[in-house]
């Protein structure tokens, strides 16, 4: 299970950030100085992957132009002497790392998403991570946790986080087999289910890691509403032929795909920022 690649679903329209991101892409919107998108990416590099593969549409161009070289406002950098505003320019993608793109050409769910970059996966495990779930350890990046997890049972891990009871028909939920630790082996994935019958609090965010084998029954399921191909149901299916783990991660995520989050991130990046730190303290106070 040695991750070497990483998907990023980036087709979707986030209209819950209108008209901020009628524009911009939400995966573009930024937290203090650095979009959404470069917060996923850092953390995919950190966990040991050298290939992105960007699933986006035929309108999103502000992620790979920020992901490119910039030549003229590189040369501008060194020229006036701003070598360290050049650095951190240069290393939005570091040398060694890969980006492709794949357009996603109808928004047919996250399952289809992930199904339409298998020609750059090929047969070999891989990460799938969505950027508006902000997941933030520093010291230990969530994904880098998930890949040790995933190298040492040999199978697929799902990222979860506890939430409240009455929050349960907002994301998908795992039922798990008992026993202690932040590591359980997952027993079934139920989609939004509403409080009163949900099987824990367990709910999956935005980073998983997962066997090729999961294209395959992607392929094979059936659509559900509004033709989407939900991955959910794919994972459910290869929970039937193998084992895979949830994984209580350490750190904090941050809802980004609304407002809230947004706001919640904004100000817990500046909290650890020496610079903006006391500034943000006086304010808040």
């Amino acid at each position: 299970m040695r991750l070497r690649k990483a998907v990023f679903p980036v087709a979707g329209l986030g209209t819950r950030l209108l008209p901020a991101s009628k524009a911009v892409p939400k995966e573009m919107l930024p937290i203090i100085d650095r979009p959404l998108i470069q917060f996923a990416v850092d953390e995919a590099v950190a966990a040991g992957c050298d290939t992105l593969v960007f699933v986006t549409n035929r309108t999103k161009h502000a992620i790979s132009d920020h992901f490119d070289r910039a030549l003229e406002l590189e040369a501008k950098l060194e020229a006036t002497g701003k070598l360290e505003l050049l650095r951190i320019v240069r290393e939005v993608l570091p040398a060694h790392v890969k980006a492709l793109y794949v357009t996603q050409p109808d928004a047919l769910g996250l399952g289809h998403a992930v199904l339409c970059a298998r020609p750059a996966i090929g047969d070999e495990p891989f990460a799938v991570l969505l950027p508006d779930d902000l997941t933030w350890n520093p010291a230990h990046p969530v994904l880098a946790q998930m890949a040790e997890v995933a190298s040492a049972r040999g199978a697929s891990v799902i990222a979860v986080e506890d939430v409240p009871r009455e929050h349960t028909d907002r994301y998908g939920i795992v039922s798990v087999e008992p026993g202690e630790g932040a590591d359980l082996r997952i027993r079934a994935v139920v989609e939004k289910p509403q409080p009163e019958v949900a099987p824990s609090t367990l709910a999956i965010v935005g980073r998983y890691i997962l066997s090729p084998r999961i294209f395959d029954l992607l392929e094979s399921i059936t659509p559900g509403a509004g033709g989407e191909i939900q991955l959910t149901d794919a994972i459910q299916a290869l929970i039937a032929e193998a084992p895979v783990y949830a994984h209580r991660f350490e750190g904090r995520r941050f809802d980004c795909g609304q407002r809230r989050g947004v706001v919640e991130a904004t100000i817990a990046m500046a909290l650890d920022d020496p610079e903006l730190a006391p500034v943000v303290r006086a304010m808040l106070r």
